[in-house]
């Protein structure tokens, strides 16, 4: 028949796996060889390429196109143009995409692209009258 242990055998049971205070921790360097140093910076690199990606931004030396800035200098026409040649290629994108659903899902994105040809028409008829400055 078993015995149940008593109170005093579980509580020298529980001190004899106690952690050490600090840790003890692995002697070994992550930079023992240089193959280990070298996967070790390509870990560092790509680390910090996915969570630190604002400095690459903050960095970066191209410009956005300024059209899509508030900038008085461009004029009805020219905006008209861009958003004629936007919806055209929207409307474009979207025949395209649909060619490669189902049925019923095509017929959606059909009705979507059917949606933005009337504003690329409304654009276009718009552009056309635009009066020209001398």
């Amino acid at each position: 028949m078993p015995v149940a242990p008593n109170e005093n055998q579980e509580h020298n049971h529980v001190q004899s796996h106690t952690q050490p205070n600090p840790p003890e921790t692995d002697p070994t360097s992550p930079y023992e060889s240089p193959d280990s140093k070298r996967f070790h910076e390509a870990a560092e690199r790509a680390l910090d390429h996915y969570l630190k990606p604002a400095s690459q931004i903050m960095a970066s030396t191209q410009q956005p196109e300024r059209m899509y800035l508030a900038n008085p200098k461009y004029n009805s026409e020219s905006l008209l143009a861009n958003a004629s040649e936007t919806l055209g290629s929207a409307s474009e994108m979207l025949l395209n995409f649909a060619a490669m659903l189902d049925t019923p899902h095509r017929k959606t994105a059909l009705g979507i692209a059917q949606v933005v040809m009337l504003g690329e028409i409304a654009v276009n008829q718009a552009l056309d009258n635009v009066e020209i400055a001398s």
